[in-house]
């Protein structure tokens, strides 16, 4: 995948690592950003197309998939960091409708025009997908769902040529960004680390300093086996 020429979708795209996103992606030539915001959007490059989406918003969804006419790249980057209690139920079932339900969504709201370009897919996670952060566990909690939820886009989505691709960032300075004092990556270099491991095909993305030390030893772990063998079930009949 070369994002040159290519139409690319960002959810989140008013801020952080979603803004970040977009200026990559027209830096490297693509010929069509549509940037999803909940708030009206206004950009100087005609490249781009602000659309107004609420990834918790079926109409606005539907809405959508109807105003863009063709798509190569999905990147689902809106989410929601509440800073929650494991107590609070509601908390994590905020973080859930934004986080794993709304990708769910928007995916397989826009799968027939990814179908139809062999695109990919990619999910902006977090390290939390893999173990749970103190700080924020509803979040963490939601993020693993996530995680898990494109893992499985990978697998049911391979036949019909689309990718599926899991950021895991770090900390990294947004607004969203973790409430303590400690080295965070900027939105600008995550975003290009991302947008360059589309390119270089990586299934899971480790885009910043504090992430990238767990990438050898994801790739060539017990996990990543372990979901290789679990994706081989995927060709095989299934019994009555």
């Amino acid at each position: 995948m070369n994002i040159e020429n290519t139409a690319v979708l960002v959810t989140g795209a008013n801020r952080g690592i979603g803004k970040a996103l977009v200026e990559d992606a027209l830096k490297r030539g693509a010929k069509r950003v549509y940037a999803g915001t909940r708030r009206p959007l206004t950009h100087p490059d005609q490249r781009v197309t602000p659309i107004t989406l609420d990834v918790t918003d079926a109409a606005q969804i539907r809405a959508a998939v109807e105003s863009v006419e063709s798509l190569d790249v999905l990147i689902n980057n809106a989410g929601l960091g509440l800073y929650a209690d494991l107590s609070d139920r509601a908390a994590l079932e905020q973080h859930l409708a934004v986080n794993l339900f709304g990708t769910y969504d928007v995916t397989h709201a826009f799968l027939p025009l990814l179908t139809r370009s062999g695109g990919a897919i990619v999910n902006v996670l977090s390290l939390a997908s893999l173990a749970a952060v103190p700080l924020d566990p509803t979040y963490s909690v939601s993020k693993a769902a996530a995680f898990s939820l494109t893992q499985s886009f990978r697998t049911a989505f391979a036949g019909q040529g689309v990718t599926a691709h899991a950021a895991l960032a770090g900390p990294v300075d947004t607004d969203m960004g973790p409430r303590a004092d400690i080295p965070k990556a900027s939105p600008e270099s995550v975003a290009r680390a991302i947008l360059d491991g589309i390119e270089n095909g990586d299934e899971e993305i480790f885009p910043d300093p504090f992430s990238e030390p767990v990438a050898e030893g994801w790739r060539n772990g017990t996990s990543k086996a372990l979901e290789r063998q679990f994706a081989l079930f995927a060709a095989q009949p299934v019994s009555s």
